[in-house]
């Protein structure tokens, strides 16, 4: 960018005298010039700078083409350009007429190409910042804990393993697992949440993040290029430089223009000699070649994916394929897998059934007490549900567990028993009424035991997401086909369905066999989004017309998708799906501005309109094709300006 910004100013100020001081511009304009011998090599000389100092990005793109054998836009500009030299230097030496002086015609051709590439380059290197502003959210020191001392080092000098301190406001060094502490973290830079999110000890946080409000312990589990953060940069950067089908498009629209170009040019000069003029013909033809060159549809494409892609990102929307992105619009059916995306993937207490007269809060506070030493995920659940209604929950003692059958403990003298139904059959206990009802719903049943009494009964299941249904609710409004596919029993399976309004549910499924699920629907004509977690996923993701992998975490780099989303709300896929059809839109629209206006303008060039006393002048023309370029740059734009 800095090279073509450098060279259109010093290309501008050479060509203001190039045109000021050329004869045929001042005849043009009405203005005599000076007398002096000196005057007329102004142009020529500094003209001839302009081609070979300015022109060179293009002559050396047209050589490299010839090289390769795929003419495109490099080659038309270089020829435009050359044919424009030769024919002005004809005219300053009186080869040819003096009408053929095109010395002003070469040097604002040349800046105005000049200025249309120092805004591609411009809008791509914007686009390669968000990859850079990534690199710039990891801190340039970090805190390592070292027995009683805390020793500064750099980021890279961190091992898995090492403790770092991050106090208030400061970001994380690297992924790692809260060892002590907790604090609201700000994710917006890798999820794109605004919100904070509260993380507590165990809980996985990414480099890159913000403690806002407390001081934490992070012990180190990724550094380098193996943290989320640099899983992301590389999926963006892959995105970047990847290409897809509109792409392969412009790329054999902007060859099939050169020999559309060609083949006017070669029937202009044609036609205006064998009615006499061979000068025109000259003229014609060279105005042919410059309206012709496919600069803006050779833009029309890559800076539309390119400011996708990066608007994508800053939205925590990751495309890795930016075929996959171009895909999404076309989809008509969005298959969920249930764990882990639906739903939080981990069992919550969404039901307590008290008895023998206690209260819920009683039941859920004994419960809680006697499995706050398991680390078992259901202990958890219990564990949480109580700090969550803040209740106050007793110490116990005497702490024993037993596999398939529960825990045990002593609570202010009364043994406290949580397990499932080999815990009553132990005691020769039967189970609430409430369990059968539960049990068909796909419920984790757990009951509570005072001294070898039932006192209540606890429902787990795993969560369903808040932001679920308005995805599914979203997605029906766009017309789209719903379905969940999971392991679970039919009844797990149907209760979320149910509450969530899907349309279609595959239970019960393997993982291995979720892909034979995709193509099982594309079979009966359907376009498929899979969104999986992207582990146990991941043929089918592969399988699917795009594959999106949610709530990537840690673990970014997921091959078998196209699209990873850095947060696990699958709202977000409702964002891709806005954004490929938005990118779609500008597409079209790009190619059918830059396309359309050169099969409208090469015969207006060529001078098909001649008869009526109309000739479209080449420094127009050069005008003109710019100006296409510059409403194609700007039309790409506005995708910044999409809210997702």
């Amino acid at each position: 960018m800095e090279q073509f910004r450098r060279l259109f100013w010093f290309m501008l100020v050479l060509a203001v005298p190039v045109v000021g001081f050329n004869g045929m511009f001042a005849h043009l304009v009405g203005y005599d010039l000076p007398e002096a011998g000196w005057v007329r090599w102004i142009s020529p000389v500094l003209g001839t700078v302009v081609y070979v100092w300015g022109g060179r990005p293009f002559l050396t793109g047209a050589a490299s083409e010839i090289r390769s054998r795929a003419p495109g836009m490099m080659l038309l500009i270089g020829l435009a350009i050359t044919v424009a030299f030769v024919a002005s230097w004809s005219a300053t030496l009186h080869l040819v007429d003096d009408e053929l002086d095109f010395w002003w015609e070469l040097a604002l051709l040349v800046v105005i190409m000049l200025l249309g590439h120092w805004i591609e380059m411009r809008s791509l290197a914007r686009t390669t910042s968000a990859l850079d502003s990534l690199a710039a959210l990891l801190p340039d020191e970090a805190e390592r804990v070292e027995g009683d001392d805390v020793v500064t080092v750099a980021p890279a000098d961190l091992a898995v393993g090492d403790v770092v301190l991050v106090r208030p406001g400061a970001s994380v060094p690297a992924d790692g697992k809260i060892v002590d502490g907790s604090a609201s973290m700000d994710e917006s830079m890798v999820t794109g949440e605004s919100r904070p999110v509260r993380r507590e000890p165990g809980e996985q946080v990414v480099a890159g993040t913000v403690a806002t409000d407390s001081g934490l312990r992070v012990e180190v589990t990724a550094v380098g290029e193996d943290t989320a953060l640099a899983g992301i940069r590389k999926l963006v950067a892959d995105a970047q430089s990847s290409s897809s089908r509109a792409q392969r498009v412009a790329d054999t629209a902007a060859g099939w223009l050169f020999w559309f170009a060609l083949g006017s040019a070669a029937l202009t000069a044609a036609v205006w000699s064998l009615v006499g003029l061979p000068d025109t013909a000259v003229v014609r033809t060279i105005s042919v070649l410059v309206i012709a060159c496919p600069h803006a549809l050779g833009l029309a494409i890559p800076l539309v994916v390119s400011i996708a892609t990066e608007r994508a990102a800053r939205a925590g929307v990751l495309v890795k394929d930016r075929l996959a992105l171009e895909s999404m619009r076309t989809v008509d059916a969005v298959l969920f897998d249930k764990t882990g995306t639906l739903t939080k993937g981990e069992p919550t207490v969404t039901g307590i059934e008290p008895a023998g007269g206690r209260t819920e809060d009683e039941v859920l506070a004994l419960a809680a007490a006697a499995e706050n030493s398991s680390e078992h995920p259901l202990a958890t659940a219990v564990v949480g549900a109580a700090r969550t209604r803040g209740l106050e929950v007793p110490g116990s003692t005497d702490f024993s567990s037993s596999p398939a059958v529960g825990v045990r403990a002593v609570v202010d003298g009364t043994v406290i028993a949580v397990g499932g139904p080999y815990l009553l059959e132990e005691h020769g206990l039967d189970e609430l009424p409430v369990a059968d009802t539960w049990r068909k719903e796909g419920a984790i049943i757990l009951h509570v035991l005072a001294d070898g009494r039932v006192i209540g009964a606890l429902r787990l299941a795993d969560e369903i997401r808040p932001e679920s249904r308005e995805a599914v609710d979203a997605l029906h409004a766009a017309g789209a086909q719903v379905v969940m596919i999971t392991g679970d029993a039919r009844a797990v399976a149907a209760t979320v369905a149910g509450e969530l309004g899907i349309d279609r549910v595959f239970a019960g499924v393997r993982p291995e066999d979720k892909a034979a699920k995709v193509a099982e629907l594309q079979a009966e004509g359907l376009k498929v989004a899979m969104v999986g977690d992207g582990v146990n996923d991941a043929p089918a993701l592969a399988q699917a017309d795009v594959g999106i992998a949610i709530g990537a975490g840690t673990d970014v780099a997921i091959g078998s998708a196209g699209v990873v989303l850095a947060s696990s709300d699958p709202r977000a896929v409702l964002s891709v799906g806005k954004l490929s059809r938005a990118s779609y839109h500008k597409m079209k629209q790009n190619l059918w501005w830059a396309a359309g206006y050169n099969l409208f303008s090469v015969p207006l060039a060529a001078g098909v309109l001649a008869p009526l006393g109309f000739v479209l002048p080449m420094s127009v023309g050069a005008i003109l094709m710019s100006a296409s370029t510059v409403v194609v740059a700007l039309n790409a734009q506005l995708l910044r300006r999409l809210e997702l």
